[in-house]
């Protein structure tokens, strides 16, 4: 809900007269747009939002002031009819007389970014903040409007982006957040739907052609086993690995903010930052040995881990750390595989894969796998656990092979007597 009001500014123009400004907020969020009038404070009645009766012209003035607050709700209401949810960057430039559609792609952007952050989505913010200074270093024109990002526009970038060695998984990632501000402009009025041009280039044809090899149950072992005495520098990322992969695949942001306030009588109780789920787990005893040792050395938070070195930070701060740490994190858990003999990719993500796939390889249904996951639906189980199925698969078409009467080695035999 929106609200309006004329005002006095605070402060004194060179004149030492007050500006008169319309206030409008929305949100708890501010903006502040110049009337192109000022007065002193005795001409002003703070209370009706006009001029006196002492002010020269008061009438004339009264009535820009009373035209002028109509025009703006008549704004607000006209978004309203529309079911906009708009910006008051978007109020000003309609009240200001600009068009919505001179609006550019960046100063849209921009202005998302900037409320994502202010609402403490700062994941969501730098995702957009990468793709956002991804496709400017592409495109290069700062002013491009919405309808001039075509089909071939867009063609044109994912081409950019594999010369520049993305592959169709992080293309899909860029196109998805390219696509995201593209619907939210449709959404606010900024841009109409026949210049959409995702009803063409289809964003569901790029895969991610990864593979998030899980680890098996010895390769974990050896993890588990590393010498981290030898390798001190190398001990929170052992450390986090284990506590993930017995705390059911819990992601790296959700460890850096657990407290000690989420361990209670023998559980960890926490609700997970991507979907809000609640979890409580039961501590095991690799987890417990994990926590003793924290307890001790990290007494500075009451934070569990020592990523955060202390409290109170911004969204943004938080966002900012998580990042550098998150990079040394998979930057060190390499150096352990390559130390213990495990040669496959390794990441955060390949805990949460590795968690899955080996309670499956326990014989755990996919539908617990799913519950202890915290995820929405079976699908995004079944999605974890595709190496495994094809695994399962192959060892299956290898068994033809063993058949005694199999074609094949018949064929094969006969060949090579011949």
């Amino acid at each position: 809900m929106a609200s309006i009001k004329i005002v006095l500014r605070d402060k004194q123009n060179k004149e030492g007269l007050y500006p008169v400004v319309l206030r409008v907020t929305k949100e708890r969020k501010v903006k502040i747009i110049s009337l192109g009038m000022d007065c002193d404070l005795q001409n002003w009645d703070e209370r009706s939002a006009q001029f006196k009766k002492s002010m020269p012209n008061y009438i004339q003035k009264n009535i820009i002031l009373s035209n002028l607050k109509q025009k703006a709700w008549a704004i607000i209401d006209g978004f309203n009819l529309e079911e906009v949810d708009f910006t008051l960057t978007q109020f000003e430039e309609k009240f200001r007389g600009k068009e919505s559609s001179k609006i550019t792609v960046l100063e849209f952007w921009e202005e998302k970014i900037k409320d994502l952050n202010l609402a403490g989505r700062t994941g969501n913010a730098r995702a957009h903040h990468d793709t956002k200074t991804s496709f400017f270093k592409y495109c290069k024109n700062q002013k491009i409007l919405f309808k001039e990002i075509t089909v071939e526009v867009v063609d044109k970038y994912e081409t950019h982006l594999r010369a520049n060695g993305c592959n169709d998984g992080g293309i899909g990632v860029r196109m998805r957040e390219l696509r995201a501000v593209f619907n939210d402009a449709i959404k606010k009025g900024v841009t109409q739907e026949k210049y959409y041009p995702f009803k063409i280039y289809k964003v569901s044809k790029l895969k991610s052609s990864g593979f998030k090899k899980a680890l098996t149950r010895e390769e974990v072992r050896l993890i588990e086993n590393f010498d981290e005495v030898k390798y001190p520098h190398l001990r929170e990322a052992k450390h986090l690995f284990v506590f993930s992969y017995y705390t059911r695949g819990m992601n790296y942001y959700d460890m850096m903010k657990l407290t000690w306030s989420n361990i209670i009588d023998n559980k960890i109780c926490y609700s997970r930052s991507k979907t809000k789920g609640r979890f409580i787990i039961k501590i095991l005893q690799p987890v417990q040995d994990i926590l003793d040792y924290y307890k001790e050395v990290n007494v500075k938070t009451n934070y569990v881990f020592p990523i955060l070195l202390k409290e109170g930070l911004t969204p943004i701060q938080i966002e900012n750390r998580k990042a550098k740490k998150l990079k040394r994190f998979n930057s060190d858990l390499k150096k352990i595989a390559q130390l213990v003999g495990i040669d496959k990719p390794i990441s955060s993500y390949v805990i949460r894969h590795s968690y899955a796939t080996n309670l499956k390889q326990l014989g755990t249904s996919v539908e617990l796998i799913s519950q202890s996951m915290g995820h929405q639906n079976v699908s995004i189980t079944s999605a974890y656990l595709k190496d495994f199925e094809d695994d399962i698969i192959d060892d299956a078409n290898e068994r033809l092979l063993m058949e005694p009467n199999s074609t094949y080695r018949l064929n094969h035999e006969r060949r090579y007597s011949a």
